[in-house]
């Protein structure tokens, strides 16, 4: 580097420093994750990527002529984002961030000239090699989809009609567990005749069993989530909101993670999903008011 100006100089050479030091970071998270996936391709891929990585924290340390030491912190928060949601949405969570760095790169292209070569390495080949990752649950995202949807949507609406036609916590949360239960074997063995009845030609690598399998854990989990409120507190429309809360809490939160691992955008579905699932339980509520009117239920 041949810069007159030596506190520029000096701020190239720091800014060269973090980036080597992301490098090497990013390299042993990829590290990390490739030594617990136990699958030869998707460790093989990892495995490649890490080597891009170094490659690059190799360059960096060329110009600054020392040694980086990892972001530990940083290591382990994505090794456990892996262990939990799986390598496909925390790569492409980690990449996503990266991005903001590319600024950066341009930034210093005009000293360093393998900066624009780089970025445009880990814009394409990175790309290309996260979408060869093959990892079991994003192939029946939409089992879970279809058990998450259908337990949020019918759900927060029969838990709101419950919560005024009966007014009773315990009552509500027995009523809402058995509904649950049944409704999730129900969904479960709908998804696996639903599976089983399409062309296996048009989607070979989804097995019934385990579509059926993610559909009714995905529908049970959400229904225990949802009616927790109702065996913890005594008012139930103190329940009722902790429930709606949690409603949104998970689209939220899943909608996020789908967003992230492919690559869809997050803000219209998320609105659309919980608009749906609190316009319903709106409805629902009502409904529960005219049946005890009408009715005459005292509980």
């Amino acid at each position: 580097m041949t810069m007159t100006d030596k506190s520029a100089d000096e701020k190239v050479h720091q800014i060269l420093y973090l980036l080597q030091k992301g490098e090497i970071t990013e390299y042993m998270i990829y590290r990390k994750i490739a030594a617990r996936v136990g699958d030869d391709h998707n460790r093989q891929i990892l495995e490649r990527i890490a080597g891009q990585e170094f490659e690059h924290y190799a360059i960096w340390k060329s110009y600054t002529r020392r040694d980086a030491g990892p972001d530990t912190l940083r290591v382990w928060y994505y090794y456990f984002l892996a262990l939990v949601f799986g390598i496909t949405f925390t790569i492409k969570l980690m990449e996503r961030i990266e991005k903001r760095a590319q600024q950066v790169y341009l930034g210093i292209s005009y000293v360093v000239p393998e900066a624009k070569e780089i970025l445009a390495r880990e814009e394409v080949h990175e790309k290309e090699l996260i979408g060869l990752l093959d990892e079991e649950r994003l192939r029946y995202t939409g089992s879970i989809v279809l058990g998450l949807n259908d337990a949020l949507v019918e759900f927060t609406g029969s838990l709101a009609g419950f919560t005024f036609a009966l007014q009773d916590t315990r009552l509500i949360a027995t009523a809402g567990l058995i509904m649950g239960i049944a409704a999730s074997l129900s969904m479960a063995a709908s998804e696996f005749l639903s599976k089983r009845s399409e062309d296996r030609t048009v989607d070979e690598n989804t097995d019934p069993l385990k579509a059926s399998v993610y559909t009714g854990i995905a529908y049970f989990g959400t229904v225990v989530l949802l009616i927790s409120p109702f065996l913890l507190l005594t008012n139930p429309f103190a329940a009722i909101s902790l429930t709606l809360l949690a409603a949104v809490l998970v689209i939220f939160v899943f909608t996020f993670y789908i967003s992230v691992a492919r690559d869809l955008p997050f803000y219209r579905r998320f609105f659309e999903m919980a608009l749906i699932s609190l316009g319903i339980a709106a409805v629902s509520f009502g409904i529960g008011i005219l049946v005890r009117v009408f009715l005459g239920i005292q509980v």
